[in-house]
Parts: C-alpha cells; sequence; structure tokens
C-alpha cells in the first residue's frame, strides 16, 4: 500500500463554539468543500469512513450528498485515536481495489453540545466492557480526561524532572502558530508562558492552557490511487505509511497497571510501523502534527516517535525547537490547543498543506510530514510525501 495511494482533497467548515447547526448539516458542508478541492463530484465517491463517535451514519451522509452507490462502508473506534486510521483504511480499500474515492469524515458539535470535556456518568453504568472499566475510576473522581490524563502527567514529572513550563512551551508553540492562521480560534491571539503559568488548574498539574478546545466543526479528507490524484487539480499528498496500534494493558487515557506509566506504548507501536514502512527516520521528518489534546502527551509523543529519548522531550524542546524555524515545528495550523479540536481531522489537513506549500505557516523544504492521533487510547499515524519524481 504505500506510495500508491494519495489525499487528493481537503474540506472543512468554520472552526466556532457554536455552529448553529446539525451535525449531519456539518458533515456535508465539509465533505463538499473537500470534493470541490479534489476537483471531483459526489458521484465519484463510493466508500465513507468516519469514527464510531460520530454521529452521522454514512448512509445518512450519502443521502445528503446524492451519493450513488457504496461499496465500502468503514468506522474507527477510540475517539480521537481513529482519526489517522480513517485515512489508512481509506487506503487499503483504494489499493486493495474495494472502493476508488473514499472520503473520511468527522463533523461534531463538542461545544454547543456534548462536551467531551465534562462528566458523563452514564458511561460508568454502560453495559459494555467499556463501562465496566470507567466503572473502577469514575467513583474515584477520575471521570474527565483531563482527570486521568493529569495522572501520567504527575509520573512523568516524577520520572524524569519535567516541570509544568516545559508543557506551557508546547502551548506557547501552539497558539504563536494559530495567531497567524485565519481559521484558528485562536486566531491573533498568542500567548506567552508566564499567561501558561497564570492560568487555572484544571486537573493539577493540568492548566487551561494544557487541555485543547471544546470546538464545532467538520473536515473531510478524499482518498484515491496516486495515479488518479496525479490528474487532480491539486498536488498529491502520497501516502507513505499508515498504522495503527494498542500497547499492553490498554485502558482509556491512562493505562493504570502497566509496568510504565510515564509512557504511550501505543504509540511506539505506530511508530515502528510507519518508520518500517516508509524506510524514513525521525531526522527525516520536516515537520509534525503532533496530536494535542493536552501538552504532556506531547511532550511523551516525541519520545514514543524516537525523536529524542525516554525522559529528554523537554530537553529537545528547549530552545524553540518546535516553533517555525525549529528543528521540529509542530502544529504549525495552532493544533487542537489553537485552531480546533476536531479530533485529530484538521492535523491531517494541514498536513496535506504542507505538502502543497500551501500552509500559512509554510516549512521549507520538501520533506515528509509526520501525523498523529489521539493517545491515550489505541491511536494511529500517517506520514505523508510529495509524489516521486517521474
Amino acid at each position: 500500500m504505500p506510495g500508491g495511494t494519495a489525499i487528493a482533497g481537503i474540506g472543512a467548515t468554520e472552526f466556532s463554539k457554536d455552529s448553529g447547526r446539525s451535525e449531519l448539516r456539518l458533515a456535508v458542508e465539509a465533505i463538499t468543500a473537500a470534493l470541490a478541492d479534489a476537483g471531483l463530484a459526489a458521484a465519484d465517491v463510493d466508500g465513507l469512513v468516519t469514527f464510531t463517535m460520530d454521529g452521522n451514519a454514512e448512509i445518512a451522509v450519502a443521502r445528503e450528498l446524492g451519493l450513488c452507490e457504496l461499496r465500502f462502508l468503514d468506522q474507527i473506534g477510540y475517539g480521537g485515536g481513529a482519526a489517522c486510521a480513517t485515512v489508512q483504511h481509506a487506503a487499503m480499500a483504494v489499493a486493495t481495489g474495494m472502493a476508488d474515492v473514499v472520503v473520511c469524515y468527522r463533523a461534531l458539535n463538542e461545544r454547543s453540545g456534548r462536551r467531551f470535556g465534562q462528566v458523563a456518568a452514564g458511561l460508568a453504568g454502560a453495559a459494555t466492557t467499556a463501562g465496566l472499566d470507567n466503572g473502577w475510576h469514575y467513583p474515584m473522581g477520575l471521570a474527565t480526561p483531563a482527570a486521568t490524563v493529569a495522572m501520567v502527567a504527575r509520573r512523568y514529572m516524577h520520572e524524569y524532572g519535567a516541570a509544568s513550563e516545559d508543557f506551557g512551551r508546547i502551548a506557547v508553540a501552539a497558539r504563536r502558530h494559530a495567531a497567524n492562521n485565519p481559521n484558528a480560534w485562536f486566531y491573533q491571539r498568542p500567548v506567552t508562558l508566564a499567561e501558561h503559568q497564570e492560568s487555572r488548574w484544571i486537573a493539577e498539574p493540568l492548566r487551561l492552557l494544557d487541555c485543547c478546545q471544546e470546538s464545532d466543526g467538520a473536515v473531510a479528507i478524499v482518498v484515491t490511487s496516486l495515479d488518479r490524484a496525479r490528474d487532480l487539480p491539486q498536488r498529491p499528498a502520497v501516502i507513505a505509511a499508515a498504522a495503527q496500534g494498542s500497547g499492553p494493558g490498554q485502558y482509556i487515557m491512562t493505562s493504570y497497571y502497566r509496568d510504565e506509566l510515564a509512557a504511550l506504548p501505543e504509540m511506539g507501536v505506530v511508530a515502528r510501523q510507519l518508520w518500517r514502512q516508509s524506510g524514513l527516520a525521525p531526522a527525516d521528518v520536516r515537520t509534525a502534527m503532533l496530536y494535542d489534546h493536552f501538552t504532556p502527551y506531547v511532550l511523551i509523543q516525541l519520545e514514543e516517535l524516537g525523536f529524542c529519548p525516554r525522559g529528554e522531550a523537554r530537553d529537545f524542546i528547549a530552545d524553540g525547537a518546535t516553533e517555525m524555524g525549529g528543528r521540529l515545528p509542530l502544529n504549525t495550523h495552532g493544533g487542537q490547543l489553537g485552531e480546533a479540536y476536531i479530533h485529530g481531522m484538521n492535523g491531517i489537513a494541514e498536513a496535506v498543506r504542507q505538502v502543497r506549500g500551501t500552509s500559512v505557516n509554510q516549512v521549507p523544504g520538501d520533506g515528509p510530514v509526520l501525523v498523529t492521533a489521539g493517545t491515550g487510547v489505541p491511536t494511529s499515524g500517517l506520514i505523508l510525501s510529495l509524489p516521486a519524481r517521474p
């Protein structure tokens, strides 16, 4: 599969805190924009992939778009961990001939509708294995993503000497990039490290500015064969590698019973596949869109992906390495901290823009771009690159 498929189109709605319309309408708007970007029509689409958490069934989206026939339908679980996997599954469908043009989408009213950052007590009583797992820690007050991630963050600080300021440097870089992005919620609103340190506690040691946004919006991605993409209007973003992964003793957000708590082995599983499939190494990566739902998990991802040894991410980022002009600019769109929280799909769209050379914070060069999905859960990743010269 690697190298034979490509992303040919991207589309999105505006990102807001109150979209004023249904999630179905958001999905259709984003897909329509992505198809227009790719120079394709609804009649060309024969596959749809989304998240199990998305509220829009493929058949409902197909009706609204006026799609003719679908040959491939798929939904990926585990929340934000699904983002890159939607593209992976779409690429596998195209590579195996199961479909010709597959659209991946995610639409949510996550600020004006169900807010993931608030306690949903019913999740602990669901008659599912997830409900069983939640039943052990919800009664202890660990009932939000921030609360569970805070435990890992505290352990990471204890083991490796990281400080809140180290987490803050991730937030500062993201907001600085968002400040240049007219589509970002925090456009023209950078923050300083002092402002990060003054922001209120959410779940110690996580401050408000360590936590991603709650956003309304949608993003769609069009996947097809590289041969077909070459004949379409946009420069193809070649899917050089795509992977999913889950680690030992996997739970959700915090895997309490692992021997090593201050780690994200599921991202290590993904990383090894990405480097093996692509034949690349961390040093080859020009820029990366790392899933930034919480700043400490960005540091741990850098270590799991091989950009620096375990416990040394704080040193890696200390000299501005993750900002424009640094050795590895991260989340040049502003990420989920600065642009919007669309469950990681907007990070894939930004990676495509970097390959095309159209990002508002364009990183020089023609090297590959790395994208990761949500961590603390079974996750996924992509490497996108320019097509090889004939």
